[in-house]
């Protein structure tokens, strides 16, 4: 009977985890939701003014580039890790890790490379063995435009003190709720577009061209951190969810396979029982 009294209870365990992880993937959808449609409306906005002013940055000549487009020896290079600050959600936080991890070890091999974490999951793991410039797991208590402005106002300047030569984002882009792919892009210096580094654009500029592209690039940065934010954002809820409805999935089925397991060891115990009932039956009347 012990036995039947521990199956019992792991099937009330694995019940009570059945509906947790029910309710989690319920409550992810509902956000996803949200954040989805954020980011699909934001993309192709960011795109279209990173590209134009690649496009822009690629047409100045010599000294009238921007300081963001400054090509400089990269010696120092700061990697944005951008995670989430909860887990149970699949792969999603350690393909950051590795990810980042890969640049440290193998791209920037030989080459001082610090992390720039934008959520703990990342920070808690890169922390152990790695240099960490600066933490803002923060900003998900409020994610809006102003907190990711402020956040890449402090990489801008970082980059043009010469603290770093390079600096590199890496995040999830959301594909759709059951795909997210890990992304390597970056941020600063401003790369121009290799199809059109050789053509000139036909624009007319009032005022100059320097100008114009010395007041949009910043605005485009800030633009580009908050797309990738948003992006690792709406992934988090799609990978919550779909890791969330597997583990909903694996808890039915081990239900079933306890219930069953449940029910045979309650019939040999019941059998068991009849049987000797009936042989202490036989041994009276004899």
């Amino acid at each position: 009977m012990a036995n039947l009294k521990e199956i019992r209870n792991r099937i009330t365990s694995v019940s009570s985890t059945m509906q947790i992880t029910s309710a989690m993937k319920m409550v992810s959808a509902a956000k996803l939701k949200k954040a989805q449609d954020a980011i699909t409306a934001m993309r192709p906005y960011a795109d279209k003014l990173t590209e134009l002013l690649q496009n822009l940055s690629a047409n100045l000549d010599g000294d009238s580039g921007s300081k963001f487009a400054e090509i400089r020896d990269v010696n120092k290079v700061l990697v944005v890790a951008i995670s989430s600050n909860r887990g149970l959600c699949g792969a999603f936080n350690s393909n950051i890790v590795k990810q980042s991890v890969s640049l440290h070890d193998g791209t920037y091999a030989g080459k001082k490379v610090d992390f720039f974490c934008i959520g703990k999951k990342a920070l808690d793991i890169l922390k152990k063995r790695y240099t960490i410039a600066a933490n803002h797991s923060e900003i998900y208590d409020d994610l809006t435009f102003e907190a990711s402005e402020r956040i890449a106002e402090e990489l801008m300047e970082l980059f043009n003190n010469g603290t770093y030569d390079r600096i590199d984002l890496v995040y999830n882009k959301f594909k759709n709720a059951a795909t997210q792919i890990v992304m390597t892009e970056q941020f600063l210096p401003i790369q121009p577009p290799s199809d059109s580094v050789n053509e000139k654009s036909d624009y007319i500029f009032e005022p100059s061209e320097a100008e114009i592209v010395e007041q949009l690039i910043p605005k485009s940065l800030k633009t580009q951190l908050f797309k990738a934010i948003r992006d690792s954002f709406a992934s988090e809820h799609g990978a919550r969810m779909t890791a969330m409805h597997k583990a909903t999935d694996n808890a039915g089925e081990l239900k079933e396979q306890l219930t069953l397991t449940y029910n045979k060891a309650r019939q040999a115990a019941i059998t068991n029982e009849i049987l000797e009932i009936v042989g202490g039956a036989e041994a009276l009347n004899k």
